[in-house]
């Protein structure tokens, strides 16, 4: 196990992951429902994507706000104002939610998200130089990725600093997890363990010492 594998199981354990499918599955009957009972949203210029989306994001804040899910969420900005955005506030890392049509694929390469992915490879290619510029990584980023069009998979991801390679670590798709969550098959080693520690207290200090940039 890699130290991005071993962040991300820290980040999003397997009983954390186990929310995510039944949450993306209502989201997506709530927004068929919802366009099968508005006429208006049945006219060939609508985007059915939105409305999932939307709903998906309805489903994670209230997995939040439930207390399923022990996490933080908040609504932030895109890099044009057209718009806010979910972004899950985990211990020591944000998640943001897309649809994508092919899971081994970041999402379409927008400002915003090619900002969050930069924080990545500073965190997770070896603890960040002191020298270098920690001041603009930020926090790590996690994608959520889920099916465009049929909700046939969804992964968590951590995205490679290179978009067109996708990504340092992806989990199995999630939709294919069993309903009881077991142990893990490779158990995360004393030394994943340690450097995921040394990670955390390493943004932790960037936390103190950038308070308003995380």
């Amino acid at each position: 196990m890699d130290q991005a594998e071993a962040f991300l199981f820290d980040q999003v354990p397997p009983s954390r992951r186990a929310l995510i499918p039944t949450a993306l599955k209502t989201a997506y009957a709530a927004a068929a429902a919802h366009i099968d009972d508005t006429p208006f949203l049945k006219v060939p210029s609508v985007q059915r994507g939105r409305i999932v989306q939307w709903a998906v994001d309805y489903g994670l804040a209230g997995l939040i706000q439930s207390g399923q899910w022990d996490a933080d969420f908040r609504w932030r900005y895109f890099e044009k104002p057209t718009g806010q955005y979910l972004e899950v506030l985990l211990s020591h890392s944000v998640v943001t939610v897309s649809q994508v049509a092919e899971p081994e694929k970041q999402p379409r390469d927008v400002r915003f998200r090619a900002n969050r992915r930069l924080r990545n490879q500073g965190w997770l290619k070896g603890l960040p130089d002191p020298s270098g510029k920690v001041e603009t990584l930020g926090v790590p980023h996690i994608l959520l990725v889920h099916g465009h069009q049929d909700l046939n998979f969804a992964h968590l991801g951590l995205p490679n600093e290179d978009h067109a390679k996708g990504y340092l670590y992806r989990t199995p798709n999630l939709m294919q997890m069993p309903h009881e969550v077991a142990a893990p098959l490779y158990p995360i080693e004393d030394t994943d363990v340690e450097a995921v520690m040394t990670l955390k207290e390493e943004i932790d200090k960037w936390r103190r010492d950038n308070a308003n940039d995380a």
